[in-house]
């Protein structure tokens, strides 16, 4: 396809206008962008790659969770919609890749950096002591965090006040008149899941409960079904779960139906990230509201600007905001005795 002789150009101000460098006025760009689409073409990646500061057109994405719940966890999906929309507005591609612990989510990164699949990455879940940003920085792969706040040097992060929702939820479900409240929490090696940890502790003492305490899961529905039959078959078991995910508060709704413990009268549930399953089931669930979409577009919008050699700092997200709806309300019932799970 020969679009200099078509667009009446030299080889080189096709090359220009292709590989969006200067040297070629905005109308000829587009008269050569429009006959270059007419016939057909498109960028060659690797080849754009071995160009002098070119770059592949692509950044890359590696959850670390259960791949069987990936594919139903609301977060992750509202989270790749929202970097999607951003990439694509700039013609960029997502590379998302699913592995099952953080060595062979780094193996994920030697990889793409020595083949030169992506020009950077969003890292999510960061971990307390995580070795990725280092290993991020060795390899010379430029990188936004997801998750945090992040300590290290030379990576920008986006975070949220996590603490602030929950010392909101917990001062709510004392005003119901809840004093024994349990927290459905994630792996608890995250950042935010001990960010959590800690509000929580802090503001159950503040609001002078009986009793509250937090048991880890791994997002997942089906560690959802299990922690909770356990929490609701205990000789003095909670009246209000906080969960830290709605995936696993959906779950445990199930099960307090299971085991004839009506919601709300007898129990309250709170759910994290309020995603349409919340609002889907009967009674629906009081929720921490977050914009997670709006979130991928804002980490990638931040990635953008770190591969345009800009000083990106680390950022805040929106606080998430308590939508109060069926699954919680005043505790009814004056004693609670345990309820026996076959």
């Amino acid at each position: 396809m020969d679009i200099a002789k078509s667009a009446g150009v030299s080889k080189g101000a096709v090359s220009y206008a292709l590989n969006g460098r200067p040297g070629v006025s905005e109308e000829t760009r587009k008269r050569i962008l429009d006959i270059a689409h007419d016939l057909g073409w498109a960028p060659s990646n690797p080849a754009r790659a071995l160009a002098p500061g070119g770059r592949v057109g692509a950044v890359g994405l590696v959850v670390d969770r259960p791949a069987r719940s990936l594919g139903i966890e609301p977060f992750f999906m509202q989270l790749v919609s929202g970097i999607e929309m951003e990439l694509s507005s700039a013609g960029t591609d997502l590379l998302l890749q699913v592995t099952e612990d953080t060595g062979a989510e780094i193996e994920v990164y030697r990889r793409w950096a020595s083949e030169r699949r992506v020009d950077g990455v969003v890292m999510v879940d960061l971990r307390v002591d995580d070795p990725r940003p280092d290993a991020a920085r060795s390899l010379g792969l430029p990188a936004v965090l997801l998750g945090g706040p992040y300590d290290g040097d030379g990576l920008p992060c986006l975070y949220t006040d996590d603490a602030a929702s929950v010392r909101e939820v917990v001062h709510y479900l004392a005003a119901l008149g809840h004093r024994r409240i349990a927290r459905v929490a994630g792996p608890e090696e995250l950042v935010h899941t001990r960010i959590r940890g800690e509000a929580f502790r802090e503001a159950a003492a503040v609001a002078g409960l009986e009793e509250a305490y937090s048991v880890h899961a791994d997002y997942t529905g089906e560690a959802g079904t299990r922690t909770t039959r356990r929490l609701l078959a205990s000789a003095e078991r909670p009246t209000a779960l906080l969960y830290d995910n709605d995936l696993m508060a959906v779950a445990g709704l199930g099960v307090a139906a299971e085991m004839g413990v009506d919601v709300p009268s007898q129990l309250s549930i709170v759910a994290w990230d309020d995603s349409a399953l919340c609002r889907l089931v009967r009674p629906s669930l009081t929720a921490i509201s977050r914009d997670v979409v709006g979130h991928g577009r804002q980490v990638a919008r931040m990635l953008g600007r770190v591969l345009a050699d800009e000083r990106v700092e680390s950022e805040e997200s929106s606080v998430g905001e308590m939508q109060p709806r069926g699954s919680t309300g005043p505790l009814v019932v004056s004693h609670v005795s345990a309820v026996t799970s076959e």
